[in-house]
């Protein structure tokens, strides 16, 4: 990480959603055909059909590093999001969501064109959470929409694999590497979701090639599928070659990182019980990131981020009710 001054800790890219969250059986998957337990996308026809048929619902502002950077808010690091919502009612609860749990957030609103994105969350009795996402705005984020001060201030430059496929936030994202690198910061990128990885690797692992992740995140599954390697240990030695940080969760084996040639592993921390998975791998970055910015050692650095996903999915939802900033004690 870059001794250099920063005013911000984090600066994340990400999809700017307005999570529909309700429950729901698993007949009502099968009546969608919605793969449990897992993301696709809709388009708003789609999106429309299926709100119409959910039960009461809660909405919130929501999106991956939307969600890392409310965490790391509440954990008590300076944060900033940049990502594209529409003057609509949902463009105005994200907005206002974000600025009231301490995250800056300035991006101009779209005035026309494809309305703000949101994200349909349906958990079932057992905790699983099946996503389904229409866009939306989302991913109509243009490069000029990136404010290279803003770049150049904070110390991780955080992006979301979400939001890594289309082409124009894609641009985006690389714009905002180029500022961040020349300006001595570091470069952290979520894979987020195996359904980012086909028809997306081999930019993501050309990127990866050059030099632009500093540190990446992912689930054991993605970490596989990125490197194509057939264990984890593999898939360590084929993309620490290439990235100086890298962090994988492994649900209930705990997390572990490679950094400097050493792997530090850390347990899982206990849950009385799982209530909705929503936001756990979020919440989890949250916690790594806000302990880095801190100065903490790596093996702290992956318990806060356990921690943090450990309070995430003891209740419904991916933006924090338990007092973060107490429990991790940065």
């Amino acid at each position: 990480m870059s001794s250099a001054p920063h005013a911000t800790d984090i600066l994340a890219m990400g999809d700017a959603l307005v999570d529909v969250i309700a429950t729901c059986d698993d007949d009502f998957l099968t009546r969608f055909d919605l793969p449990k337990g897992a993301m696709q996308l809709l388009d708003a026809a789609q999106a429309l059909a299926l709100y119409d048929a959910m039960g009461t619902a809660r909405e919130t502002s929501g999106g991956s590093a939307a969600n890392s950077m409310a965490g790391a808010a509440a954990m008590g690091a300076d944060v900033a999001f940049l990502g594209q919502i529409a003057t609509d009612q949902l463009g105005t609860i994200f907005t206002h969501d974000m600025r009231a749990l301490g995250v800056k957030f300035d991006t101009p609103p779209l005035t026309d064109g494809p309305p703000t994105g949101r994200c349909l969350i349906l958990v079932t009795a057992d905790g699983e959470r099946t996503m389904n996402t229409c866009p939306g705005a989302a991913h109509c984020l243009p490069p000029s929409a990136v404010d290279e001060a803003a770049v150049r201030a904070a110390s991780i430059l955080y992006l979301e694999g979400y939001l890594f496929g289309p082409e124009l936030p894609r641009a985006a994202m690389f714009k905002a590497i180029d500022i961040a690198h020349a300006a001595d910061r570091t470069v952290a990128f979520t894979l987020s979701e195996s359904v980012c990885l086909p028809g997306r690797k081999e930019p993501l692992q050309q990127l990866i090639a050059g030099g632009g992740i500093d540190l990446i995140f992912a689930n054991e599954s993605e970490a596989l599928q990125l490197a194509g390697a057939a264990d984890l240990d593999e898939a360590i030695r084929r993309l620490s070659q290439q990235v100086k940080t890298l962090v994988f969760t492994r649900g209930p084996a705990g997390a572990l990182a490679f950094e400097g040639g050493v792997m530090t592993e850390v347990p899982a921390i206990g849950v009385g019980q799982v209530v909705d998975t929503t936001g756990a791998g979020d919440l989890f970055a949250a916690g790594f990131l806000a302990a880095r910015c801190k100065g903490h050692p790596i093996d702290r650095q992956l318990m806060t981020g356990g921690i943090a996903a450990a309070e995430i999915i003891s209740h419904f939802g991916a933006r924090p009710v338990a007092d973060l900033a107490e429990l991790v004690k940065l």
